[in-house]
Parts: C-alpha cells; structure tokens; sequence
C-alpha cells in the first residue's frame, strides 16, 4: 500500500513536470513557414518605412504639407490601382465611412506630425516616438473598441511614456517644441490604428483602407500645397517619389506580414524601423543619437518587449483553458 502511495506521488509530480514543460513550451512562438514569412515582411516594411523618413529628410527645405502630398500620392495610384483590379472594386461597407474619415483624419494629422519631426530631429528619434503608436492605441481602444487593459498593460504604458521623456527632452524653452510634435504624431498614428482595428473587426478590407487614406490626406494637404508651392528640383522630385514608394512598400509588406502570422506574435520586430533609421542617419546624415535618446530608445522597446512576452503567454493559457 505504502509502495503504491509512493508511486502515485511520483507519478503526480512527473504529471506536473510536464504540465510545466508544456506550458513553458506553448509560450514559445512555433516558427512555421508562415511566421517565418511574417517576420520577414514585417522587417521589410520596417525597412521601407525608414528609408522613407530618410527621403523626406534629404528632401530638403520643402514645406511639410508638400512632402505629406507626394508620400500619398504614390500610394493612391497603387492602391487605386490594385482596388480597381480587385473582385469587389470599389466596395465598401455601409458602416466603414465614419470610421474610415476618423482613421483618415487622425493618421493624416499623425502623419503631418511625423513629417514635421523628421526634418527637425534626428531621423531615428522621429521614427522612436512615431512608435510610441502602439502605447497610444491601448489606451484609446478602452473608448473605441471598449476592450479592458489590465495592470500589466498599464505598466507598459507608463514605462514606455517615461522613455518618451528621454527623447523629447522637455525643457522651458521651444527646442523640445519638434520632438513634442513627433509625439503629437505617436498619438494620431495611435487613434489610426484603433480605428484599423475596428474597420479590420468588422470586415472591411485592408486595401479600402490604405486608399481612402492615402486619397483623404492627398485632397487634405493639396489646398495647403497649392497655396505655398515651392519649386523642386530634380533631385527633390526624385527624393519625394521614392518616399511615396517606400511608404507604398512599407504599406503593402505590413499588410502581408499581418495575413503571414498573428500580430501579437511579430509585431516586435517592428521596432526594427528605428535601428534602420539610426544606421542610415549614421551613414548618410552624421546624426547619433545622443545619451538620453539611447536610454530613452532602450526604455522604449524594453516596454514593448515585455508587452509582447506578456500577451504571448496570455494566449497560450487562453488556448489551454
């Protein structure tokens, strides 16, 4: 009896063993030939998105609504063009409109911020508070898609917020003003990404998408263009239209790498936008980051690390149960 008292308890401990084994495994990402494939285009839209902030930049002493008009531009044509070829054209859902002019308009002001910033900051410092986006869209989706964040979301919020401090710098006078503007653009790109969300829940595609607002932010910095046109040269022509393609490209391999594999398992690797801006500042611009911009970064992604390690092992226990 004792013998068999003794066997049980040995075969419950290596019963829990493996529950824990399992577990830790399940927290694990199983690389399929379809995250591989994520991964991979999400780098690849992280390196177009960086080469585009790197086009607006050598662009030159342009005003920021002409560069906001030819980075859409160029998107409008393909898109319009890949919507055109597609099945359903040009059909949308009766309940998208309102969402998709909120999308449009908050990622258009988001963007003009965004442009702003690139040319009064370091290229990488721009991209490192555009990417605060992701902390913005938690709060706002608690209003828009009425989901519950929990202590651990939170933490991340506040801590990647204290790296934010370490970029912008804040400081009594209007140096800090550019950096305060790229933040300003985090948080519009944040409200944009919401409202994706939401369109993207309700069956909207993702193409429609990217057209309207490619098309709204053109017809919205057109007038603004119009008025205070400044003549380009060859070179500036040729840096604006290969930003329009970059973003094209960076638009089009985001949206692949989200149909590869789940967001929540890939979209760290996002974060690889800033390292791109930061080596091509480096090699072409002879801007480093200073100090505080690198702890700031460090804050940043380490906040973004720990929320995805965190909702990958949310989710495994949520297949568990």
């Amino acid at each position: 009896m004792e013998n068999k008292n003794i066997q049980n308890k040995i075969e419950e401990k290596e019963t829990d063993k493996n529950r824990i084994d399992n577990r830790k495994q399940s927290n694990k990402i199983k690389f399929t030939n379809g995250h591989v494939q994520g991964i991979f285009f999400i780098l690849g839209a992280a390196f177009f998105f960086s080469l585009m902030t790197f086009f607006v930049r050598i662009s030159g002493d342009l005003p920021t609504m002409q560069k906001c008009f030819f980075r859409n531009f160029v998107a409008a044509i393909v898109s319009g063009y890949m919507v055109l070829h597609s099945k359903e054209k040009l059909r949308v859902l009766p309940d998208s409109w309102k969402y998709l002019v909120i999308r449009a308009t908050a990622g258009g002001l988001g963007m003009i911020c965004n442009f702003y910033a690139i040319d009064h900051l370091d290229i990488s410092d721009a991209n490192m508070l555009n990417k605060l986006s992701p902390f913005f869209a938690i709060i706002f989706s608690i209003f828009v898609l009425k989901e519950k964040v929990n202590k651990y979301e939170w933490v991340a919020v506040i801590v990647a917020f204290i790296g934010a401090l370490f970029v912008v710098k804040p400081s009594f006078d209007l140096a800090c003003m550019p950096a305060v503007v790229g933040l300003l653009g985090g948080l519009g790109a944040g409200i944009a990404y919401t409202f994706v969300r939401k369109l993207g829940k309700q069956g909207e595609r993702g193409i429609i998408i990217v057209l309207f607002f490619s098309t709204f932010t053109c017809l919205l910095t057109l007038p603004f263009m119009l008025f205070d046109f400044h003549p380009m040269t060859v070179a500036q022509w040729t840096s604006l239209l290969m930003a329009g393609a970059a973003a094209t490209g960076g638009q089009l391999c985001i949206t692949a790498a989200y149909t590869k594999a789940p967001a929540k398992e890939i979209s760290i690797f996002d974060y690889s936008q800033v390292i791109f801006a930061a080596i091509l500042g480096m090699l072409f611009l002879d801007q480093l980051p200073d100090v505080y911009s690198m702890i700031g970064y460090v804050i940043i992604i380490g906040s973004a690390i720990a929320k995805w390690c965190y909702n990958l092992k949310q989710s495994a226990e949520t297949e568990e149960e």
